[in-house]
C-alpha cells in the first residue's frame, strides 16, 4: 500500500481523441481517472457510462471512476459492471454509503468514498474499514483546472492518522490542482494516490509528465 499511484484525469484530455489520450500514458500511469459529472450534483456535464464502456476496450489501464452524481446508488454498480477497477462516489450524495460499498464489492469493483471541499472528513472516518479508497478533494468538485487549496490537506493529515492508527488497508487519494509544485505537499500530508489532469494532459509528453510527478511525490 506504500507505493504511490498516479492517475491521470481524462477530464483534461482531448475528448475527440480519448482512446489515443488514454494510451499515451500507458506504461507510465497506474490508473486512468474518469470524472463522471451529471449536471445535478455538480454544475457540469462530462463522461457517462457509454463512453466508459467504449473506452474500456481501448486501454489496458485500470479505470478509477469518480462519480460526481446525485444518485450514486442508482448508477455505481453499472460502472463496476463496465469494468471499472475502482468506483468512487461522494459522501454528500449518498444516503447509505455502506450499502453502495457492499454492492460495488459484490460487483467486483473496489469502493471509494469522496469528500468534497466543504465537507469535514471526521464524520466519515469510522466508515473507512468498509472502503478501499478515500478521495479528498483539494478543490471544489465540478470543474478541472482549478487552483490547488493547500488548507484542505488538513483533511488528508486527519485521515492518514486515522488510517495508520487503525492499520487500515486504504488508499488516500487527492484530486484537484495536483501538479509538480503541489504533489510533494500532498504526499507529505499522507496521500498516496494522486489525480492529475492539466499537469499531465497539458504537457507536451503526458507519459513523461506522469513519471516526473511520481518522482516529485517520492521526494526525488
Amino acid at each position: 500500500m506504500s507505493d504511490n499511484v498516479i492517475a491521470p484525469s481524462i477530464l483534461a484530455a482531448d475528448f475527440a481523441r480519448l482512446a489515443d489520450e488514454a494510451r499515451a500514458v500507458e506504461g507510465a500511469a497506474d490508473w486512468l481517472h474518469v470524472d463522471v459529472m451529471d449536471y445535478h450534483f455538480v454544475p457540469n456535464l462530462t463522461i457517462g457510462l457509454p463512453v466508459v464502456q467504449s473506452l474500456r476496450k481501448a486501454t489496458t489501464l485500470p479505470f478509477d471512476c469518480h462519480l460526481m452524481i446525485a444518485d450514486p446508488a442508482r448508477w455505481a454498480v453499472d460502472y463496476a459492471a463496465a469494468g471499472a477497477y475502482n468506483v468512487t462516489f461522494h459522501a454528500e450524495a449518498a444516503t447509505d454509503p455502506l450499502a453502495i460499498a457492499k454492492d460495488l464489492h459484490a460487483a467486483g469493483s473496489r469502493a471509494g468514498l469522496a469528500i468534497d471541499r466543504d465537507t469535514a472528513v471526521e464524520g466519515y472516518l469510522e466508515l473507512l474499514p468498509h472502503f478501499d479508497l478515500l478521495l479528498i478533494m483539494t478543490i471544489k468538485a465540478g470543474f478541472g483546472g482549478q487552483a490547488f487549496m493547500p488548507e484542505l490537506l488538513d483533511k488528508v493529515r486527519a485521515a492518514r492518522r486515522h488510517v495508520d492508527a487503525g492499520h487500515l488497508e486504504l488508499r488516500i487519494e487527492v484530486d484537484g490542482g495536483v501538479a509538480e509544485d503541489t504533489i510533494y505537499a500532498c504526499a507529505e500530508a499522507g496521500a498516496d494516490t494522486f489525480v492529475a489532469g492539466t499537469a499531465v494532459y497539458g504537457a507536451e509528453d503526458p507519459a513523461a509528465a506522469v513519471r516526473k510527478l511520481r518522482a516529485v511525490a517520492a521526494g526525488s
